[in-house]
């Protein structure tokens, strides 16, 4: 992206006023080798520095909001959830074993 793009990206979905936008390509380094001694680098990228209108704020959206834990008796996340907790005590190691792992045989 240009620095004409991300302002208009910023403005346009975020709808936060841009004050000025500065770029720079990173550098990555290839010090590392793999299984056959050949070089390997990493892809460079672009990093962007947005510096926002005077008395501006910029605040995250919420993008995954929290869903409500009541679930309806007989849905599909419900039987999901008793699925995972069975599960998990199930997973638990016998108390009777006085902490011997499950494979060693007695």
């Amino acid at each position: 992206m240009t620095k004409c793009d991300v302002k208009n990206y910023l403005e346009k979905v975020y709808s936060v006023p841009v004050g000025a936008v500065r770029t720079r390509i990173q550098y990555c380094t290839n010090k590392k080798r793999n299984h056959l001694s050949q070089r390997v680098k990493r892809p460079d990228y672009k990093v962007a520095y947005i510096q926002l209108a005077q008395q501006q704020t910029f605040q995250f959206p919420e993008i995954f909001p929290q869903k409500d834990t009541a679930l309806e008796p007989g849905s599909v996340e419900e039987m999901q959830d008793q699925f995972m907790q069975d599960e998990q005590q199930r997973q638990k190691a016998d108390p009777r074993r006085g902490g011997m792992t499950e494979w060693f045989g007695l």
